[in-house]
């Protein structure tokens, strides 16, 4: 076998090995009065998710007037489910609003 087809086939191989594995946008949702056992619970579950190289997005959902409450009360009660995260993680987007509440998008520090 010549160096050219070598190289050809380890190239191949490399760009197989980075089509194996997209990346994803996984979900988390809490509500505003979740518990701390069941924050701790999600968190482990996103930590499961950053370990498997996805992306994570913690959302708060909020029902009638709650959604209307002070915003950094809101930030304060996201960031307390970034806490219980055992990850190394960065906040890619957000805190940002949305349909049903406001969330944060997480990604596995580099």
């Amino acid at each position: 076998m010549d160096y050219g087809k070598y190289r050809y086939q380890q190239e191949k191989k490399g760009r197989e090995s980075k089509k194996s594995h997209q990346v994803q946008v996984r979900e988390v949702q809490v509500g505003l009065n979740t518990s701390q056992h069941d924050l701790e619970m999600k968190a482990r579950k996103a930590s499961e998710f950053l370990k498997g190289g996805d992306r994570v997005r913690v959302e708060i959902r909020l029902r009638g007037r709650a959604k209307y409450l002070d915003r950094e009360f809101l930030h304060a009660r996201l960031k307390r489910v970034l806490g219980f995260v055992t990850e190394e993680h960065a906040i890619v987007e957000g805190p940002a609003k949305s349909m049903r509440g406001w969330y944060l998008l997480i990604e596995r520090k580099k």
